[in-house]
């Protein structure tokens, strides 16, 4: 890695409004994107899923329709050509199709707009409102790091960032920054606030592996009316944003609202961190073999 040319890096998360119109969501992620590359971002991370509302929330086959391959799908046709663009780094996600299987996907797009790979989510979550199952594949790929312009990165989403294993196998891939597009919100049924409990998780990952984890949320009350399509059913998600950014030790070095579009921006030092993640030890001193239980 070249800590020369490029020891200091400037990260921004940005937490946005995703709306039912796909048009009207790409443009304020554009939006959104264009600003924090102006004032300086490198690497831009986006929710989980932008392009539209949270369509998981209601079970309807005609929502299958929203599945496109990669390269045909409009959220990372705009990430290739703004990162070509604005020389920034994007992880883009959106529903994929591949053959007859769609995943909960993020394409990987480097600083001249060429797209490193995909990665697929893991770990698929079914809960009230959350119904994943429904429309993805548990993913294929693996946890990844990939080496873009500005520094290597692994990328979950979403549900992946509850499980310490995942940062872990990205960490020992080399990752020196950890990503997480969500879409995360009230919990109807259990009637209770996840939103403390979501960050600790994240923040935890930060401190065991002495690396910035970076989490980029929606925001704002998505509804779902009755219809014949979705067999009458009638809810609603409140996202509650508090998209945050850590330094390598998990403290909160970035923290945004509950319900404002604002992007958050926070610049790390390169060198300092992988010195960091050396003396610690804690790389050093791992015992693989005696973990062989975890994964029984």
């Amino acid at each position: 890695m070249d800590y020369i040319t490029n020891r200091q890096v400037t990260i921004a998360a940005i937490q946005m409004r995703c709306s039912r119109d796909r048009e009207e969501s790409l443009a304020t992620a554009e939006r959104m994107v264009r600003e924090a590359a102006a004032k300086g971002a490198q690497i831009i991370l986006l929710p989980e899923l932008f392009e539209r509302q949270y369509f998981c929330q209601e079970r309807r086959y005609d929502y299958y329709d929203f599945a496109e391959p990669t390269e045909e799908n409009k959220a990372v046709q705009m990430g290739m050509r703004l990162a070509k663009e604005l020389g920034v780094v994007l992880p883009i996600s959106f529903y994929e199709r591949d053959g007859y299987r769609t995943f909960n996907t993020v394409a990987i797009i480097d600083a001249d707009g060429t797209n490193l790979g995909i990665y697929r989510k893991t770990h698929i979550p079914d809960d009230h409102y959350y119904q994943e199952k429904f429309y993805f594949v548990p993913g294929d790929t693996g946890f990844k790091v990939f080496e873009t312009r500005f520094g290597t990165i692994g990328v979950g989403i979403c549900w992946d960032q509850w499980f310490p294993e995942s940062a872990r196998s990205m960490a020992v891939q080399g990752a020196e920054f950890l990503f997480y597009p969500t879409a995360i919100g009230s919990e109807p049924i259990l009637e209770c606030d996840s939103m403390p409990h979501w960050r600790r998780c994240m923040q935890g990952h930060a401190g065991s592996n002495l690396m910035p984890v970076i989490a980029a949320n929606r925001i704002g009350t998505e509804t779902v009316e009755p219809s014949e399509e979705n067999g009458g059913q009638k809810s609603a998600l409140t996202f509650y944003g508090s998209s945050f950014m850590t330094d390598n030790t998990g403290e909160l070095v970035q923290n945004a609202s509950w319900d404002q579009e604002e992007i958050l921006m926070a610049t790390y030092d390169r060198k300092q961190l992988f010195e960091d993640r050396l003396s610690w030890g804690i790389f050093r001193d791992r015992r693989p073999e005696m973990y062989k239980k975890i994964c029984e």
